[in-house]
């Protein structure tokens, strides 16, 4: 599912924002900051009788430990529906999925307006899946990923970041009798993995 992220959108408001504040304190982190970012996105695709529309929310929030060292916890909302529609009706397929995780970053220059940082970070999701005339499905699972990331400061409090999720596993359960766990990682170059976000700093 390609996934449609508001970063110019945000950049501009960030840029407008930017431009009515002094040019006062520091660009950059440091020991006791806190930090909110996350992404927002949605897709939609039609195709003769079927289409398809997703939508994701994915709020964190974190604080600096150390001058390098920043915690954080993250919340996620992913919904996406198909529908087809038929000469008996319209057939609809539902896939929607929460995650509650934790995440920790490094960065190499937190106080300076340029940092490139890495972030481990560890999530449980839970998931469903609804279809038109068959039962319902439910899934329990976790993941772990590395992503490498840069952050850039555009005024004292906003600064701009992307990610890119370089290696991941994830793990997941159907919740039936019998069903076996499914594992997946993956590592590579794959431009659906590359997020862009905004930062506000208090």
């Amino acid at each position: 599912m390609k996934k449609l992220f508001f970063a110019a959108l945000l950049a501009g408001f960030a840029f407008n924002t930017a431009s009515a504040q002094d040019e006062e304190g520091t660009k950059g982190f440091a020991k006791g900051d806190v930090f909110m970012s996350g992404s927002v996105g949605f897709s939609s695709d039609s195709q003769g009788d079927t289409s398809l529309k997703g939508f994701t929310v994915a709020p964190r929030a974190a604080y600096f430990i150390s001058d390098n060292i920043a915690l954080g916890a993250k919340l996620g909302y992913t919904s996406a529906k198909e529908e087809e529609k038929g000469f008996d009706g319209t057939d609809e397929a539902k896939n929607s999925a929460i995650e509650a995780g934790v995440f920790g970053r490094y960065y190499f220059t937190p106080a300076s307006q340029f940092s490139i940082f890495t972030e481990l970070g560890a999530g449980y999701v839970h998931s469903k899946y609804e279809e038109t005339g068959r039962e319902d499905l439910k899934a329990d699972g976790f993941n772990v990923a590395f992503a490498p990331g840069v952050s850039y400061f555009i005024s004292e409090h906003f600064a701009l970041e992307a990610s890119y999720g370089l290696i991941s596993y994830n793990s997941d359960k159907i919740d039936v009798d019998g069903a076996e766990s499914r594992d997946r990682f993956n590592a590579g170059l794959d431009l659906g993995d590359i997020n862009l976000g905004l930062v506000y700093k208090f």
